[in-house]
């Protein structure tokens, strides 16, 4: 592509300074001519690119997930050491962990921790961008463990080096040891808010817990935490929620998992079929196939189902749970 310096000249004086290049980079929606007049001003006599300049750039470049040109630009940042800051070294960071290069974010991080600017030392933010880039590298439980281990030295170092923990990389940890099914970690990192590290518990935080408990199983720990939450005014997610009735209803504990759906319906959140599912599953394995049925068509007198899916699990009942004799009493 060939720039229109034309069109660009009149805005910028003959002798232009950083201050002035920034503004007409800011103020130019095109990345591609962004990159061309950054890489024109590389070229001029006397001038020389800051720390705003790379800035801009990087983050025009980065925004348009053009990776391999903001790469380019970040290598010539780095080959001029006494340029930078930690918000730009922050952006870079960011930028390559969404182009899922974290080998080359984490190695922006190391050059921060060594250099001997104060003012590109890593803060909170620089490791929440890391903690967050790591939570979303796991697919599975076992990759999740990987990763769970790389994030419990990098929030040790952020600890180790005097940077006082938020509520986000708090619930980042907690997140992660659910994840990776370290639940009795993440319960120690909620039981450490407020005493070791200051700041509290807030919905997120809950959150986390009270699904991790319900995929281990340990459904009264997360009641006692759904107790605790409604007492401090916090609500439960539609995944968390959707959580603990199905592990009630899985435990055999149907009573407990439909009064929560109930619950749930009155709070005005979002059950997933595989609830509806679960519930009706259970209650029929108990023997009481004709509650199952009603129930259903309950939920769909008070539209709580489609006809879509009240057909759906009808026909899921029928399938599991009746024969050629008495197919007719899940009819209306």
């Amino acid at each position: 592509m060939k720039l229109d310096f034309n069109k660009q000249f009149p805005k910028l004086p003959s002798r232009f300074i950083n201050e002035e290049l920034c503004k007409i980079l800011t103020l130019e929606d095109d990345p591609l001519v962004c990159l061309e007049l950054f890489n024109w001003a590389s070229q001029q006599h006397r001038f020389r690119h800051d720390a705003s300049t790379y800035h801009v750039t990087i983050k025009k470049l980065g925004i348009a997930k053009m990776y391999q040109e903001m790469d380019d630009v970040v290598n010539q940042l780095l080959a001029v050491p006494q340029i930078g800051n930690e918000a730009l070294y922050n952006s870079i960071i960011y930028y390559f962990t969404e182009a899922r290069k974290l080998t080359r974010a984490v190695n922006i991080f190391k050059r921060m921790k060594s250099s001997r600017n104060l003012d590109c030392r890593p803060s909170i933010k620089t490791y929440n961008i890391l903690l967050t880039a790591m939570l979303g590298r796991g697919r599975n439980s076992y990759i999740n463990h990987m990763y769970m281990e790389t994030m419990r030295c990098l929030f040790k170092q952020m600890v180790d080096d005097g940077i006082e923990p938020d509520i986000f990389s708090l619930n980042s940890m907690m997140k992660g040891y659910v994840l990776s099914l370290h639940i009795n970690d993440a319960l120690r990192v909620f039981h450490q808010m407020g005493v070791v590290y200051k700041c509290l518990p807030n919905s997120f935080s809950y959150d986390y817990l009270v699904h991790g408990l319900c995929a281990q199983g340990r459904t009264n720990n997360a009641i006692e935490l759904f107790d605790e939450m409604k007492e401090k005014g916090f609500a439960l997610s539609n995944k968390s929620f959707n959580s603990l009735v199905n592990a009630l209803a899985l435990g055999g504990e149907v009573k407990e998992a439909v009064n929560y759906l109930w619950e749930m319906i009155d709070k005005h959140r979002s059950v997933d079929i595989i609830t509806y599912k679960t519930v009706l599953d259970e209650i029929c394995r108990q023997g009481r196939v004709g509650e199952a049925t009603g129930l259903l068509k309950e939920w769909q007198e008070k539209d709580l189902v489609d006809g879509i899916t009240y057909r759906e699990l009808l026909h899921v009942l029928e399938d599991d749970f009746g024969n050629s004799n008495d197919r007719e009493r899940f009819r209306y």
